[in-house]
């Protein structure tokens, strides 16, 4: 093979530390070892794909064996051991795949060969590839061979799944955990890769790849080997092309549906996924897109157009910053779990595509301004206090803020109801109106999933927990109006608020159990009765109402 035919991601290999990208920490202590002669019995590396594994332990086979020594290690006319090293043809420098060489016997060959010392360089190296892969019988046969092999052996193993490693032979080994490489670090490696192949590439289309190969420096030589070979050499790969290529889409059309989805516009929101969907994109990428735009619309406040890896722009970054400050935290952080749910989702449906369609009407649906129009739909109101903290018409706080009835549900003689004019003044009178009234439902979410933080005439002012049950607001808003016969406001606040009813009779209950237990009379019956313990305490009802 020619060095012309060769793909990018051979071509341009490192054969030596100082073209080594990414791993400075790694190699200078690598470096630093050889020169101080301490060189170790064992090298492990371990990290994802492409980060590096096998080229350092070739370039660490080359540093110990090199004709000129660490300080002068060849790099452009090699020497005979580095040669045969980068041709993988050296007699004394073998390499194995832990996938092919995984029984027990492979691995007593292995320790039979190393019995003879190296024939033309100093060290005989054994670099072994997916170690993780051999046999559990295989690594107990290298554990005494790892710890205390003879002066001329060496081992370098280059593991992607450190955790299937036995820890015996872990602990036997000088351990370096690669590193992702860094955006930055990668995309500007690209773009000396690509004016040496004279490829027409844009800087975004290289951001792109960036993003896409995910710090592995083989999967962007690849995708850019890729790219080159898609065009001609007259045209230009900019990030249109390159989307359509690599199967991504804009990630502004993304934004734009964000924003259709919180407006709640069901039609426009679907038009744009098939829009998507028609370009080629897996469902399982657009989701995991999603996703990651929920994180950046959540955390965009604490986040620096660099740290996001390229993955918007100034454009994309200022718009997300925007609409964010519209929306709250609780909303999206319902949205990332509602989606995780769905990726999960995606694993047992057959068409993923439809999934995902539901998943984006699902997600209208528990978006504000739709639950503002069903609220409508139904003849209820959301009626908007004039609050210097709710001046934005999509802030989600305002999804049920304040809420009243429009006009009369139904007309009396259509509910059979006659109004009974109560005076409810407290949020105490209200939950005994409840249990009177045998709204045992309604009490049980009063008590356990509602903060109290203002009660007057006609207007309550509440925050809640998660389980709050989605028909509360109108339940509630309905009972009122049928128990006093005028409309009453539930608004829903940012503020905390009072602890719950039930929270608070279970705190007053454990302050109680430890006041007994520090009562003269509990001490003398635990003396009498040590292997007794106050498990509980029964309140009379007249002190639960107090």
């Amino acid at each position: 093979m020619t060095e012309k035919s060769k793909v990018l991601a051979l071509k341009y290999r490192p054969k030596n530390f100082e073209e080594l990208i990414g791993q400075k920490v790694v190699s200078d202590t690598i470096i630093n070892s050889i020169k101080a002669d301490k060189i170790p019995n064992a090298y492990l590396f371990t990290g994802i794909r492409g980060v590096g594994k096998t080229t350092i332990a070739r370039i660490v086979a080359k540093s110990l064996n090199c004709l000129n020594g660490i300080d002068k290690l060849c790099k452009k006319n090699l020497c005979i051991n580095c040669e045969g090293i980068s041709k993988s043809s050296h007699m004394d420098v073998l390499e194995l795949n832990g996938a092919d060489k995984t029984s027990i016997n492979d691995i007593r060959d292995l320790i039979e060969f190393s019995r003879y010392g190296p024939t033309s360089s100093k060290y005989k190296i054994f670099i072994i590839d997916e170690v993780h892969q051999i046999s559990s019988s295989a690594f107990n046969a290298l554990l005494k061979i790892l710890e205390e092999p003879p002066n001329y052996l060496k081992f370098i193993l280059a593991t992607t799944e450190i955790k299937k490693v036995p820890v015996t032979i872990v602990s036997r080994c000088q351990r370096f955990d690669l590193s992702r490489v860094k955006s930055e670090d990668l995309f500007q490696f690209i773009k000396r890769v690509k004016d040496k192949e004279n490829g027409n590439v844009t800087d975004e289309a290289l951001k792109l790849i960036v993003k896409i190969s995910e710090g592995s420096v083989r999967d962007a030589l690849s995708l850019l080997d890729r790219g080159l070979l898609s065009i001609n050499k007259k045209k230009e790969l900019d990030l249109s092309v390159a989307q359509k290529i690599f199967g991504y889409f804009d990630k502004s059309q993304l934004i734009e549906m964000f924003e259709l989805v919180l407006q709640g516009d069901e039609k426009k929101v679907l038009e744009i996924y098939r829009n998507i969907f028609d370009q080629g994109i897996d469902p399982k990428v657009f989701i995991n897109d999603f996703l990651e735009l929920i994180y950046y619309f959540k955390n965009i406040n604490s986040l620096t157009l660099e740290s996001t890896n390229f993955s918007l722009n100034d454009a994309e970054f200022s718009k997300i910053k925007k609409i964010s400050n519209s929306i709250d935290n609780k909303a999206l952080i319902l949205f990332w779990q509602f989606t995780i749910k769905t990726i999960e989702e995606l694993e047992v449906v057959s068409n993923q595509n439809l999934a995902i369609e539901m998943y984006l009407i699902r997600l209208i649906y528990l978006s504000p301004n739709k639950q503002g129009k069903d609220m409508e739909n139904n003849k209820t109101k959301l009626l908007v206090e004039k609050d210097s903290n709710y001046t934005s018409k999509n802030d989600v706080v305002n999804q049920i803020k304040n809420i009243t009835q429009e006009e009369k549900i139904k007309s009396e003689s259509d509910i059979n109801v006659k109004a009974e004019n109560r005076v409810i003044d407290t949020f105490k009178n209200l939950l005994n109106v409840c249990y009177e009234k045998k709204e045992i439902k309604l009490k049980y979410e009063l008590e356990k999933n509602v903060n109290l933080v203002n009660f007057e005439r006609n207007r309550i002012e509440i925050s809640f927990n998660e389980n709050l049950d989605k028909s509360f607001v109108k339940e509630l808003s309905s009972k009122l109006y049928e128990w006093t016969g005028e409309r009453w406001i539930i608004s829903f606040s940012k503020e905390i608020g009072q602890i719950s009813v039930k929270q608070r009779l279970d705190d007053d209950k454990k302050k109680l159990i430890n006041d007994i237990k520090n009562t003269r009379l509990y001490n003398d019956f635990k003396k009498k009765f040590p292997d007794a313990y106050l498990n509980d305490v029964i309140l009379d009802k007249k002190d639960e109402d107090k």
